[in-house]
């Protein structure tokens, strides 16, 4: 998590409460190994928004996966 946090650019304690509202919601499950929790997302889940309902979580993010690196450009 404060990798994470560091990462984007708020507090643990926001990832903390995102990451909760995910599992919540269905969209990630975690599993523990040993002091760590390890995440995974559901990739079969829909987006949650009436116009994007009919897209998976899997889809979204192999479209960003795909994306051109802008750094290389």
């Amino acid at each position: 998590m404060r990798e994470v946090a560091a990462n984007v650019g708020i507090t643990e304690r926001a990832t903390q409460r995102i990451v909760a509202e995910l599992e919540a919601a269905g969209y990630l499950r975690h599993e523990r190994h040993g002091r760590r929790n390890h995440y995974e997302v559901v990739p079969n889940k829909d987006l949650r928004h009436p116009i994007e309902r009919h897209v998976a979580v899997g889809e979204l993010i192999e479209l960003l996966g795909n994306r051109p690196d802008s750094s290389t450009q």
